[in-house]
């Protein structure tokens, strides 16, 4: 990567910025565990100050999941965001802003349409899951029910684009490095990144690792074929946006949402889902087929046939990755 700009070789694919000469898996396995255990900490210190709020604002005798608790686990989420960039250029000398796309910054332009076809999918969907009788809301205070929603349209979407920086985005790309060739890379990240995706989830329900799968399966090749994380981002708010302002709505108790123990999944709950991202993928992978994967805006190469260019050019500082110093 050249010092003057921030942009990625045109050889480069999204999963592949951070491969170089050595297949550096110890390095790989240390951003994960930076990632998740960031994410805890984040989680703990953002709970615990969310908690001794409540207590000085006398809110004590209400919900245990308070707005404030609600808005503490999302913010919690949303620093993935610079903690991903942050663990990218510590360890492998690349800038942040390369996270968000092949051309390292955030295309407005194709999360705009991605937003207007992708949404009211999955409006309809949530729509037809929430006809069926819910159970009796909790009795919340009216501006409780203010401060969810609140909470929910403004930080969910960073929540949900917090985990896609660090999945979809950091994970993805440093296992994508541990193959030699782009396509094993590409098979290798999808794995990794999807596996890491599910288990952080912690759950032990059949039905919802079937979903975190699927949905981390979709959008790591929608990453890929895009060369960006926008699309992803799109697919990931929308779905928790909507749920929890339906939820709030409806005044149901969020813990259940957090419950993801064994027999709390359905299969109708999993299955709507996955056919918004089956679809999505489909339709991503047939506008992309005659150039390949959008490795810049100019790309024209296809998938695979600029790998021993990619070797050629590699040869940046801490193994290969394309640094800014070169």
């Amino acid at each position: 990567m050249n010092h003057r700009t921030n942009t990625i070789p045109p050889e480069v694919e999204y999963h592949r910025v951070l491969a170089g000469e050595k297949r550096r898996i110890g390095r790989g396995v240390l951003a994960i565990v930076l990632l998740i255990g960031g994410l805890l900490i984040f989680s703990i210190a953002l709970t615990a100050a969310a908690t001794a709020l409540d207590d000085a604002i006398g809110t004590d005798g209400g919900p245990a999941y308070s707005p404030l608790i609600h808005a503490a686990g999302l913010a919690s989420v949303a620093f993935l965001i610079p903690w991903s960039m942050l663990i990218q250029r510590w360890l492998y000398g690349v800038r942040g802003p390369s996270l968000h796309s092949v051309i390292s910054r955030f295309r407005f332009d194709i999360f705009g349409r991605a937003l207007v076809l992708i949404l009211p999918a999955w409006i309809i969907l949530l729509g037809v899951l929430y006809l069926a009788p819910v159970p009796e809301g909790t009795p919340w205070p009216n501006t409780d029910v203010l401060w969810f929603i609140l909470a929910t349209l403004l930080l969910t979407p960073l929540q949900a684009a917090g985990e896609e920086y660090g999945y979809r985005g950091l994970v993805f790309r440093v296992a994508g490095g541990w193959a030699r060739g782009a396509r094993a890379g590409l098979v290798v990240g999808v794995l990794v990144s999807s596996v890491v995706f599910a288990a952080i989830h912690v759950s032990t329900d059949v039905w919802l690792n079937v979903h975190y799968l699927v949905f981390a399966v979709g959008t790591a090749l929608i990453t890929w074929r895009t060369g960006g994380l926008e699309v992803a981002v799109v697919l990931h708010a929308g779905i928790n946006t909507l749920t929890f302002v339906l939820e709030a709505a409806l005044q149901q108790d969020f813990s259940v949402l957090a419950d993801r123990s064994a027999g709390v999944g359905e299969a109708a709950a999993t299955l709507g889902p996955a056919v918004v991202i089956v679809l999505t993928t489909v339709v991503v992978w047939m506008v992309t087929r005659r150039t390949g994967p959008a490795r810049t805006p100019n790309n024209t190469d296809r998938p695979g046939h600029s790998e021993d260019r990619t070797r050629a050019a590699s040869g940046a500082s801490r193994g290969g990755a394309w640094d800014e110093g070169r």
